[in-house]
């Protein structure tokens, strides 16, 4: 069946946040008094919501009333500056806007909290993508498919019409539980190496090659 519609995932796919990641991260680490984290380490907590990322970045001796008040910390500065080095991959703005001529529906779903999910449609997606879902309260965050299942809804597709792109191994979670194929990005956030060993089936180098590939599937 001819795909209608495309499912992103955000971070590591379609916008470079892990500059502000990291810096929002030790900023609450420095809060604490803790030691702060490289970006190389940001990089691999990354994927599965900033709550997932903040109980790795901690020591693992901390108290619970101490985690509490380090996310609090990261959540109210990354909110403030989610977007101080964030920007479009390259070769992104111009692919959204090409698959949007051609009449596919698209949607973004993160396991950002979805106030950081609103600010950054606000800035990079407000003409190309309207679906968008974030990490709320309610809602079950990938790798379960409930997120990709609300976007298939809003955009009026079955599964069987629509592909998943992502960069991690929870994307490849998330898409295979939503009975999704995936595609697997490889200017994000792990590297060729690591996605094939995890199973990746199809990986691309750049943003101009995704029109390609899901053309030439149909």
């Amino acid at each position: 069946m001819k795909c209608k519609a495309i499912i992103f995932d955000l971070d590591g796919t379609l916008t470079d946040t892990l500059r502000d990641l990291c810096e929002s991260t030790n900023y609450a680490l420095r809060h604490m008094e803790w030691p702060e984290r490289t970006m190389d380490e940001v990089r691999q907590f990354v994927g599965n919501g900033v709550r997932r990322l903040m109980e790795q970045a901690v020591p693992s001796d901390c108290e619970e009333w101490e985690f509490d008040e380090c996310f609090r910390v990261f959540q109210d500065y990354y909110i403030d500056h989610c977007q101080d080095h964030t920007d479009l991959y390259p070769g992104i703005a111009e692919l959204l806007a090409e698959l949007k001529r051609r009449g596919y529906r698209m949607a973004i779903v993160s396991n950002k909290m979805q106030p950081g999910v609103d600010e950054l449609r606000d800035a990079f997606f407000k003409d190309t993508i309207s679906v968008t879902i974030g990490e709320r309260p309610g809602l079950r965050r990938k790798p379960f498919p409930d997120m990709v299942e609300m976007a298939l809804k809003a955009l009026d597709v079955d599964a069987s019409e629509a592909i998943y792109v992502g960069d991690s191994e929870v994307d490849m979670a998330t898409a295979r539980n939503a009975g999704l194929p995936c595609i697997s990005v490889l200017w994000g956030f792990r590297d060729r190496d690591y996605l094939r060993e995890i199973g990746a089936f199809r990986m691309i180098e750049s943003p101009e090659e995704l029109i390609g590939v899901i053309e030439n599937d149909d």
